[in-house]
């Protein structure tokens, strides 16, 4: 498991950097792109959050085709498809073709995550899965803390060759994508038969732990994608995915601007936005492995999100203080990125196969729509009261929401752990027998 983590979550976590890098780089173009094509706060909360529609859209159909042809082909695919249209968003002239790039490259972008989530499944047992989740998923607010200042520094080119410096944002950090797109199609087996960096004897012990736990999954009859798609858990997943997605874009897309907001000036923003994601990808690593320790994932959900509130609820009231604003979203990002690796391993202990593959892409295409919701309805809110304070309430809100239903799911942990499903099964022939030795007496 070692050699797994060390050989593919520095990668898989590189992509998702690039990927994040990616979707989130027009909050930090917002200011100069908002300033020279004349956009609101409404358009800009509208088509930041518009990329989550072709993205929940295309989420289903793009991990159903990548079950089929594996993930080193259709990941690389997904790379390259979207760095195109990402640096096409340089060539923006208002609000129409805004929109419209947005929401191509949601489609582009669609099944990266749960993709690469799915390809996961093929590697990584249950008793390892939210320690490298949250590791894999440090990419986020390591993204988002380089974003600010890299961007920075980019902006700066601002009227270099007759190009603004947004424009200039956009074409520049594509080309990571795009080449970590082609490498893709060489660096990354499928499974861990093509692995010839494992030895025989770890191939034989991965395949026969993964094996072991697919087969607590197939006490039950095995579902087909259909009925996994129309199941109520994975349904209640989805619902439970919205309100942290709300949280995560909510602030992530607006952050830049609630910073400017609270009087830190324009050369300091992008240093000011590493801080808080800096705190969280800490409080991720450290969460997550809390949670694979303790062998309990509903509860730590829970405490995360709790946290999250409370840290998104106080920066509502503390816009005004520039020092208070960053110790608050700080808190508020920390709870809300902690939730995230752990709540992943809930759909990936109930299902495999193709069911997996399609239930995971549609919680996270459901989820995501919290993805569009959060920033629009803080840009809508912002442009009908003048004021940041009660959208970041509804985003508070809308992540201890997450918590409570998580709770409400629940979670057993025999379906994840093979010795938890062991143990559980010799305690129901043991009352068998126990029950049977009486009625013999």
């Amino acid at each position: 498991m070692k050699k797994v983590g060390n050989r593919l979550v520095p990668y898989l976590a590189m992509l998702y950097f690039a990927a994040f890098i990616d979707r989130v780089n027009v909050s930090f173009a917002a200011a100069q792109m908002n300033r020279d094509l004349g956009f609101s706060a409404y358009v800009y909360g509208l088509g930041a959050g518009i990329f989550f529609i072709g993205y929940s859209l295309c989420e289903v159909p793009s991990n159903l085709i990548l079950h089929k042809m594996g993930g080193r082909r259709w990941l690389a695919r997904i790379m390259i498809t979207w760095s195109v249209i990402a640096a096409a968003m340089a060539m923006v002239k208002g609000a129409t073709g805004f929109y419209a790039l947005r929401f191509l490259l949601g489609v582009a972008e669609a099944g990266f995550f749960p993709g690469i989530l799915y390809y996961l499944t093929y590697w990584v047992t249950a008793a390892e899965r939210a320690r490298l989740l949250g590791t894999l998923m440090t990419a986020i607010p390591i993204s988002t803390a380089l974003g600010g200042p890299i961007s920075r520094a980019i902006l700066q080119l601002d009227g270099a060759m007759g190009l603004s410096g947004w424009q200039w944002l956009f074409l520049t950090e594509t080309i990571p994508s795009l080449a970590l797109g082609i490498v893709t199609f060489i660096y990354l087996p499928d499974t861990p038969a093509q692995a010839a960096w494992l030895t025989s004897e770890e191939r034989e012990w991965l395949t026969r732990q993964l094996e072991a736990e697919r087969a607590c999954r197939g006490a039950q009859p095995r579902p087909t994608v259909l009925q996994a798609l129309r199941s109520s858990r994975v349904l209640a997943l989805s619902l439970c995915y919205v309100g942290v997605e709300i949280g995560l874009y909510g602030v992530i897309l607006w952050v830049p601007q609630f910073f400017a907001h609270a009087g830190i000036a324009a050369g300091n923003v992008g240093y000011a936005v590493a801080i808080p994601y800096a705190v969280a990808a800490i409080g991720m690593v450290w969460w997550s492995r809390h949670s694979d320790r303790m062998k309990e994932r509903v509860w730590h959900i829970a405490v995360a999100s709790l946290v999250a509130f409370v840290g998104l609820a106080a920066s509502a009231w503390l816009m005004d203080s520039p020092l208070w604003s960053v110790v608050a979203i700080s808190i508020g990002a920390a709870g809300t990125l902690a939730i995230l690796p752990i709540f992943w391993t809930l759909p990936a202990a109930l299902l495999d196969g193709a069911a997996a593959a399609g239930a995971m892409a549609l919680i996270n295409a459901l989820g995501n729509v919290g993805g569009f919701a959060g920033p629009f309805m803080v840009g809508w809110i912002k442009e009908a009261t003048g004021s940041f304070t009660w959208g970041l309430l509804v985003v508070a809100g809308s992540v201890l929401l997450t918590g409570i239903t998580a709770v409400l799911i629940g979670h057993d942990p025999a379906a994840e752990y093979p010795d938890a499903a062991v143990s559980h099964t010799q305690r129901v022939i043991g009352g068998k027998s126990d029950k049977a030795s009486g009625r013999a007496a």
